[in-house]
């Protein structure tokens, strides 16, 4: 891979990006949305393959429903694009204004990144947003996805860089796709150097190994995205029936994704009623870790190592932990957290007030399953990732996470 070359081009694209208008990037975004509808066949024909060599080595069948595309998925794909058009273009919004003493108009606006590069695992929906979300703020995007994906995501991309070819003031180099062989990355590297090539890079994926090769090794800016070792709080003045209610959604619904829970912290006054309801609920979908205190209310559970309170599981398994109040809970979850998503339930507004005050994560709940942490959900239409960290953004990345500001400054002479 010639990095220059690639970024030399996606600069290129992203100058021209910033000249044009939201209506022209809507066009090209809906050019996109339809071809990849016309399309499917292709995509879900590549993304077999993908999902077959995944399956022939040994993938979990949770992270193959992580790569997996279907038309429900390609749905969901194309109705992020048209979220994404509806919504108003953040370049050149004036953030702030003000006057001077001395005259000077001072106006602070919001401007694109310039050269994001993005480097993620399986779930080629990522693909996509990424693109589309680059696109509407006028960013050009490098993608750097896993060798299993990498059928489903050059199918993809080649769609994407046709389709705006073909429309009016499109700019197809404003998207690239890494070329991946399995065990080289050295590709990763190469982006991690591009010191004044990328403007900033952004790791998307469930391994830590990934996540951390990136932040350690870069020399360009890194907003770190992706590990989710989150947790349920069921405090002691808890409806447990709705803790149940979330603990079964939180875990089960989608536990490959990065907002399921992979804990269950429980005050020890309701222990003894709430375990043995919750583990009914799971109904030996889940593998339980717990705690001494907790593995006596339970009939099924193993005894929790200490290295199973920082583990992403990323599958139907969980960790129990007891504790004695709501200030020990915070306490545990700050110490074993990823800074993701975390959620209590509880009826005391004290104790809801207390734990979304004091727990150090992007997103913190009450009464509600973490599995909301989504730009979907939240309303952005799709997500670059979640930010876990607290510099530039934090959460769910939608289009003005990828913007920064710059000053304009009018004067008719002043000089200092």
């Amino acid at each position: 891979m010639d990095i220059k070359i690639i970024t030399d081009s996606l600069r290129a694209g992203s100058e021209k990006l910033a000249m044009q208008t939201a209506a022209q990037k809507n066009e090209a975004l809906k050019a996109v949305a339809e071809a990849l509808d016309k399309n499917r066949a292709s995509i879900i024909a590549a993304n077999k393959k993908d999902v077959e060599a995944g399956r022939a080595g040994g993938m979990s069948e949770s992270l193959i429903d992580r790569l997996a595309l279907n038309d429900s998925r390609l749905d969901g794909i194309i109705d992020s694009i048209k979220t994404i058009i509806n919504q108003t273009d953040p370049i050149g919004e004036e953030v702030a204004g003000w006057k001077t003493p001395n005259g000077l108009l001072i106006r602070q606006v919001r401007v694109p990144l310039g050269v994001v590069a993005i480097i993620y695992e399986s779930r080629p929906n990522v693909t996509v947003d990424a693109f589309s979300l680059a696109y509407k703020s006028a960013n050009a995007i490098l993608l750097r996805g896993s060798s299993s994906a990498y059928k489903s995501n050059k199918e993809i991309v080649r769609i994407i860089k046709e389709a705006l070819a073909g429309v009016k003031g499109g700019v197809p180099e404003a998207i690239e796709l890494v070329e991946v062989r399995e065990h080289d990355h050295s590709d990763v590297d190469q982006i991690l150097n591009a010191v004044g090539m990328i403007d900033v890079c952004l790791p998307r994926g469930s391994g830590k190994k990934l996540i951390q090769h990136v932040v350690q090794n870069a020399r360009i800016p890194v907003i770190e995205t992706g590990s989710g070792v989150c947790h349920l709080y069921v405090d002691e003045t808890a409806n447990l029936e709705m803790a149940c209610k979330i603990a079964e959604n939180a875990k089960i619904q989608r536990p490959s994704v990065c907002n399921a829970i992979e804990g269950i912290v429980v005050n020890k006054k309701v222990a003894a009623e709430f375990l043995p309801m919750v583990e009914k609920t799971f109904n030996g979908r889940v593998k339980l870790h717990a705690d001494e205190v907790a593995i006596q209310y339970l009939k099924s559970a193993v005894p929790a190592t200490a290295e199973d309170f920082d583990t992403e599981y990323l599958d139907y398994e969980c960790c129990i932990k007891t504790v004695e109040d709501v200030n020990e809970a915070i306490s545990f979850i700050n110490a074993h957290n990823t800074k993701h998503s975390e959620t209590i339930v509880t009826e005391s507004r004290e104790n809801a007030k207390l734990f979304q005050s004091k727990v150090d994560a992007s997103c913190v709940y009450v009464n509600a399953s973490t599995r909301f942490t989504d730009g979907g959900e939240f309303g952005f239409g799709a997500e670059l990732g979640i930010s876990t960290q607290k510099l530039h953004a934090r959460g769910p990345m939608g289009i003005k996470a990828l913007t920064t500001t710059k000053y304009l400054i009018d004067g008719d002479g002043q000089i200092r």
